[in-house]
């Protein structure tokens, strides 16, 4: 049998050459050429005794479940994390939102959203990772453009969110929007619609009427898709 080979040397960040530190090989290769624990690792800074930031970064990942759970991790569970204190856990969270944030288009640049292609286009990668589902009612010009900036109606629950005509409807007014596209996410990953949302899709119909406020769509966002009501032909009739 052959014997185990010994676990590599512990080494801090200063006992490495300079062409393997993560920032140093970010500025001179840029950031595409980096694993995912080196970039982490670039915004933790720091490790701690016995274990460099690198190797830090690495755990983190395993134990989160790779990128996917990271940008799942609220603060108060990064902060749960064995080596991150308030401080890393804060600067973590951020740059998570940031990244969130960073698809959101400049005012002058407002697309339009008659497809549902679009609107998963400027939701999906907003709501990635979120973990309770969160309500859009996206209030469009008469050229289908949305008006004013993106932010959900309310925030709900892990599974289900709870939404009322007066606040779903309170942007579209102000902005005098012709109509408006309804849009949430699935936590769970699934967009397919459940029989609450096609009732709540109804309801919201009927009170875009009396205001006279047309609800075009309501598409359900999931990972890696979403389902448009109106494309199934659910609550809207053909």
């Amino acid at each position: 049998m052959s014997e185990d080979r010994p676990a590599a040397p512990y080494r801090t960040m200063r006992e490495w050459a300079g062409d393997e530190r993560p920032r140093e090989r970010l500025l001179e290769h840029g950031p595409g050429t980096l694993a995912d624990a080196e970039l982490l690792a670039i915004l933790l800074r720091t490790g701690r005794k016995g274990e460099n930031v690198v190797d830090l970064a690495r755990r983190l990942l395993e134990t989160l479940g790779g990128l996917r759970g990271l940008t799942r991790a609220d603060p108060a569970a990064l902060r749960r994390l064995e080596g991150l204190g308030p401080a890393k856990a804060a600067e973590l969270a951020a740059a998570i939102e940031l990244g969130r944030r960073v698809h959101a288009l400049d005012p002058g640049e407002q697309p339009a959203l008659l497809r549902p292609e679009a609107v998963f286009d400027l939701l999906g990668p907003r709501l990635l990772g979120k973990t309770r589902e969160e309500f859009y009612a996206l209030p469009l010009d008469t050229k289908g453009r949305l008006l004013g900036g993106i932010a959900p109606v309310n925030g709900g629950s892990v599974n289900a969110v709870s939404i009322r005509p007066a606040e779903t409807f309170r942007q579209a007014i102000v902005l005098e929007a012709s109509s408006v596209i309804l849009a949430h996410n699935h936590p769970s990953g699934d967009p397919r619609p459940s029989p609450q949302d096609v009732a709540l899709t109804r309801e919201l119909i009927r009170a875009g009427e009396l205001l006279d406020i047309a609800v075009l769509d309501h598409v359900v966002i999931g990972a890696k898709g979403f389902v448009s009501l109106r494309r199934e032909g659910l609550a809207f009739e053909r």
